[in-house]
């Protein structure tokens, strides 16, 4: 896809540096290059310029380098000024290529081009900003996996399975006098069956992949001074919170952002829930139970000296939404006695800790992953986001519900149309099929100048 406009921005963050970049990309690079530098330097060969304004004065001295289309990251003529990296010569360099005929970049617009130049896929493409965004070192190794095609080369094997199934039956329909054989044979079941395993295997790397990205969201709920704050303390690894004896001392809402074994856990800890005629305290209370909706899942402290049955869980839940799952947390066990084994049956699963002393964290942190079906070992974890969960689980409905087109009614043309459906919902992921809104919102998420 060409375009016609040229784009500049600063590939470096905003601020003093010793260093400033500056990228150009479109089809005026060449002419750009020739008035700012006094000629187009050798292609792909770091050569020292003085970037010239109008009058050919000097704004600043640096390396300047010249990739041709359409071998450059966008698959146009890229041009990269490296300055000196204080703000007001940066914004000279841009204000000079804007006078030589460029615009500013939107957000993502350097990758949005690298994507409609088949330069990448659409998942290579958010995986770079997955990688810019990496929270560790676990999900810059996932991100890089994506970014060179892996999580790609497995969906397209996916979809590869799909195409073949739906060609099989598709034969059957062009054939109508042998559909039945078609249909009837074992084969058919037999491939069907593969490609829900593979589905399997691709969700389950997937979800690890969005784990790395995403991380889970935990709010700590509980009565006043049940060691809330002293939890999320624990977690931070730092006084985060501020802790008294005093009922209420927690208003807003804290959010803390927290490693375990490189998955993130975006951490809240908020008001204590009870009756209050204090109006700040009370509005405290409504924003946790506004927070509860949105985590994934609650730990709910409990002061288990002097409520070793769980009362105030039994008392409070009204407050928590159906919907999220609750963890117990009976904290304070070094001065309790005879605290209950948790009824992971019937009720929330416990765990018992002393935000005092450390003692149980551990298996909170054990706990929290286990909830989230999270792995430790990142070997072969690709990097990945919610909306390829939600196109990998719409493929699979689709392919379950040819599944049962295929055993109840041996509808060939249905078992085919759900298999299109499949197919296309896997086509989403890597931007085969892709609508010009989605993209908008994929790419106004990128930093400027990348």
């Amino acid at each position: 896809m060409a375009h016609t406009d040229t784009i500049v921005a600063a590939a470096t963050p905003p601020g003093r540096g010793g260093v400033g970049i500056v990228r150009v990309s479109g089809p005026k690079v060449p002419e750009i290059a020739a008035a700012l530098l006094g000629d187009v330097p050798i292609a792909r060969r770091a050569t020292f310029a003085r970037f010239l304004d109008e009058q050919q004065h000097p704004i600043d001295a640096g390396l300047a380098l010249f990739f041709p289309a359409p071998h450059s990251y966008t698959g146009e003529h890229v041009l990269e000024l490296h300055g000196h990296g204080g703000p007001v010569v940066v914004e000279a360099m841009i204000a000079r290529v804007l006078q030589l005929g460029a615009r500013r970049a939107l957000p993502g617009e350097f990758t949005q081009r690298a994507f409609l130049n088949d330069k990448l896929d659409l998942a290579q493409a958010e995986s770079i900003a997955d990688l810019i965004d990496a929270g560790s070192r676990e999900a810059a190794r996932a991100a890089m996996r994506s970014l060179q095609g892996e999580f790609s080369a497995m969906v397209q094997a996916l979809n590869e399975a799909v195409i073949d199934l739906r060609t099989y039956v598709e034969a059957a329909i062009d054939f109508p006098e042998e559909e039945i054989d078609f249909l009837a044979d074992g084969e058919l079941e037999e491939r069907l069956q593969k490609v829900r395993d593979q589905f399997e295997h691709v969700e389950q790397s997937a979800r690890q992949g969005r784990l790395l990205r995403e991380g889970m969201t935990v709010v700590i709920a509980g009565r006043p001074n049940a060691g809330k704050s002293s939890l999320l303390n624990r977690l931070a690894g730092y006084d985060a919170a501020i802790v008294t004896a005093i009922p209420g001392t927690t208003r807003d809402i804290l959010r803390e952002r927290i490693d375990i074994d490189g998955m993130p856990l975006h951490v809240l800890d908020t008001a204590g829930l009870r009756e209050s005629p204090d109006d700040i305290e009370k509005e405290g209370i409504r924003r946790a139970q506004a927070e509860f909706a949105r985590a994934d899942r609650v730990l709910f402290v409990i002061d288990a000296a002097e409520d070793p049955d769980g009362r105030a869980y039994i008392e409070e839940r009204k407050h928590l939404p159906h919907d999220v799952p609750v963890t117990l947390v009976f904290n304070k066990c070094d001065l309790a006695t005879g605290l209950p084994v948790a009824d992971t049956i019937s009720g929330p699963p416990g765990v018992a800790i002393s935000a005092l002393t450390g003692e149980g964290l551990d298996a909170l942190r054990a706990h929290l992953k286990s909830c989230m079906g999270y792995r430790t070992s990142d070997v072969g974890t690709i990097s990945a986001r919610q909306r390829h969960l939600d196109a990998l689980a719409r493929a699979r409905a689709s392919v379950e519900e040819a599944a049962r087109h295929l055993t109840e009614r041996r509808a060939g043309e249905l078992v085919a149309e759900e298999l299109r459906i499949a197919q296309h919902a896997l086509g989403e992921i890597t931007g085969e099929f892709t609508s010009e809104d989605l993209l908008g919102r994929i790419f106004s998420s990128f930093c400027i100048g990348k």
